[in-house]
């Protein structure tokens, strides 16, 4: 059962496709509503109240005991103390013995999820600008699954089926900043398939780019990218290319010139285009929320689809602005005024706090604004920090919908680095600029379930970690988490330690790991099909299957993989093994060198061995996981025959070309007994 509530005007945020009829604000009677508008509520939490939710953002699965502001941040140097991320995910279930509900906060603008933080034992939600639609859901009478389950499964249903990549997106992505011409791109397939590591797909990131522009190619570095393509299809690896936000200004450019003669980019009060600094300079924002503007901008994806790309991601679509022509001159000017002077321990944190923090300020996003027209066909002017959490998401569906009308009999790979809930529908998200540590590894773990819960099935971490210098153990480790996320890319940055498997001594441990990837990808892609298609969750907490138990309700480091998979990676360093806690009797798979073994271990704790080489996982009890013969790309693997782990009977496996739009599992399923 679900119902809706409308506070302030709420700007469309593309979230919900089934519409629903608001009821009187007076009749929300959970907790205390403090004001109406501004939208301030607070719920008292029993004591053994757990919070799930919020998708992307940091600490444990339980969201008690801290403050989360969803306001779509780039943060390079996310830790603990990040209270924004780079997406905003407005979805949370307040999981208790006495009362159990769901609740979504549809709102464009910036919203704050206060639990446990400022007031023990209490819970406060506060937004501002541009109004909320708040959707109540609880539990229906009669349902099969639990609680968590149920309403999880009525709130997808409220927002939409998400996105389904083709089957050659489950594969492994390699990517770095730093291939920077054709020749480093054919060497990354050339020593993956020398030491017969698997390989689907390498991503491109800014250096492809001509003076890193959208939708062009440095032919001098790239003489030939549809050649590059073709060639390398062949072998079963597909480029996967970044598309950024900011449109450089540079005169002769046509995008730019484009944009500026229809008037596609956003605009200061004065009605001038509003300019920031990104990676290629000085740059302009494409309107996403005017139709024509955002058409036009996914319709540009063409130009690298007639060259034979089939995925895409989507980066710096907060958006990201290093600084504004604004403040990079009060910078400017703030440096002069303080020349020469003798600064104190006040004028010194002025002067850094002016000179060297250009970057993504709240007052540059108040500089331009929107054009948004409301359901009644009219256009009005809304600043950008007002609704300044859907322009990631609205890049996204531009590009969907640009690459629907180029290719339309087939899916493309699409993934962004911004996100709200509704662009789940189009594409699925990378977290972020993480760093190569070992809680960067536990963070992942902690922030799958709540992106499955809000939609984004199709989701991954930056295999061994996007910053710093990562090491052959948490490398090995961060594989062995990734072979079970549907995203599964290794990325670093320019300048860091060079991170493909193949750099590494023992590559065989490496292709080990990855081996054990290919294998699943049957399951894999039959179970997030499964998830995608009736609301359920690809990866979720012990808690939504173990609702009575306490450890399971607790346990913030393993996690349930599909119907029939528990996951308990390793994430110390020099780590041998780890405890595990079993919910019921499970058959314990170790993983090396291609062969797997199986020991059926009884409900409770255990000490598991988990050398670096190897991977350990779960198989719950009365269930089977078919696991085929590994191979160097998702096209070869042989979907007919199969091993088995477990202790189930058979196996309902869905499966279909991996590329059109039929997918259907009433034509796709088919039973596997051993």
């Amino acid at each position: 059962m679900i119902e809706k509530y409308s506070f302030g005007q709420n700007i469309e945020t593309d979230a919900v496709v089934n519409k629903m009829t608001s009821l009187p604000c007076d009749q929300f009677s959970l907790g205390k509503l403090k004001s109406c508008w501004p939208f301030e509520w607070e719920y008292e939490l029993e004591k053994d109240a757990v919070v799930f939710g919020l998708g992307e953002n940091m600490r444990g699965m339980n969201k008690r005991g801290f403050s989360y502001t969803s306001f779509c941040s780039d943060v390079p140097n996310q830790d603990e103390s990040t209270h924004s991320m780079y997406g905003a995910h407005n979805f949370l279930i307040v999981f208790s013995r006495i009362k159990t509900f769901g609740l979504f906060f549809d709102t464009a603008s910036e919203i704050t999820f206060d639990i446990d933080w400022t007031k023990s034992g209490v819970m406060n939600v506060s937004t501002k600008d541009t109004g909320l639609d708040l959707y109540a859901i609880y539990a229906d009478d009669g349902r099969k699954e639990s609680l968590l389950d149920n309403i999880t499964r009525q709130f997808r249903n409220l927002v939409g089926q998400s996105y389904i990549p083709p089957k050659w997106a489950f594969g492994f992505q390699q990517s770095r900043w730093g291939y920077k011409t054709e020749e480093d791109i054919r060497e990354v397939a050339k020593r993956h398939r020398e030491d017969s590591l698997p390989l689907d797909m390498i991503c491109l990131d800014i250096d492809y780019m001509e003076d890193y522009k959208d939708f062009t190619v440095d032919e001098k570095k790239f003489p030939d990218l549809k050649k590059l393509s073709t060639d390398l299809k062949k072998d079963g690896i597909r480029l996967v290319p970044i598309i950024d936000a900011g449109v450089k200004v540079q005169k002769g450019y046509d995008v730019y010139e484009e944009g500026i003669a229809k008037g596609y980019f956003c605009k200061k009060e004065d009605g001038s285009v509003f300019t920031a600094g990104v990676w290629p300079g000085a740059s302009h924002f494409t309107d996403f929320c005017k139709k024509d503007a955002s058409d036009w901008f996914g319709q540009k994806y063409k130009l690298l689809t007639d060259m034979g790309i089939e995925g895409f991601w989507n980066d710096m679509n907060e958006p990201a602005m290093f600084y504004s022509s604004e403040s990079l001159k009060n910078a400017f000017d703030k440096i002069k005024e303080y020349s020469g002077k003798d600064l104190d321990i006040n004028s010194f944190f002025d002067f850094k706090d002016s000179s060297c923090s250009t970057f993504n300020r709240r007052d540059d996003y108040e500089r331009f604004y929107h054009e948004v027209t409301d359901s009644s066909g009219k256009t009005k002017k809304i600043r950008h920090d007002k609704i300044h959490n859907i322009y990631g998401s609205f890049m996204t569906r531009a590009a969907a919908l640009g690459l629907k009308k180029a290719c339309p009999q087939k899916r493309f790979l699409l993934y962004s680095r911004a996100s709200c809930i509704g662009s789940h529908r189009y594409g699925g998200i990378w977290t972020g600029d993480n760093k190569s540590l070992w809680c960067d590894l536990l963070q992942e773990i902690k922030m799958l379930p709540g992106l499955n819960m809000a939609g984004f099935l199709y989701s991954g971490a930056d295999i061994g970690g996007f910053g710093c210098d990562t090491s052959r153990d948490l490398l090995l480790r961060w594989l062995a988490l990734g072979c079970f996320t549907p995203l599964m890319r290794n990325h670093c940055a320019l300048g860091g330690r060079r991170q493909e498997a193949y750099g590494f001594e023992k590559v065989e441990d490496f292709k080990s790991i990855m081996d054990l990837r290919y294998a699943l990808v049957p399951y894999i892609y039959s179970e997030f099909v499964k998830a995608a298609l009736t609301g359920g969750m690809y990866i979720k907490p012990l808690a939504f299957e173990w609702p009575e138990d306490e450890r399971a309700i607790n346990c913030e480091d393993q996690l349930l993989v599909g119907e029939g998979i528990m996951i308990a990676p390793v994430y110390t360093q020099n780590a041998r093994g780890r405890y595990v806690y079993l919910p019921e009797d499970m058959t314990m798979v170790t993983w090396c060198g291609g062969k797997f073994e199986q020991t059926l271990l009884a409900k409770g704790d255990h000490f598991i061995n988990v050398p670096v080489e190897k991977v350990v996982f779960f198989v719950r009890s009365k269930k089977l996981v078919p696991l085929c013969k590994p191979s160097s790309c998702t096209e070869k693997l042989d979907t007919k025959n199969f091993a088995f782990a477990g202790n189930g009977t058979c196996y309902e496996l869905y499966d279909d070309d991996g590329l059109s739009l039929d997918i259907d599992l009433g034509k796709g399923i088919r039973t596997l007994t051993p």
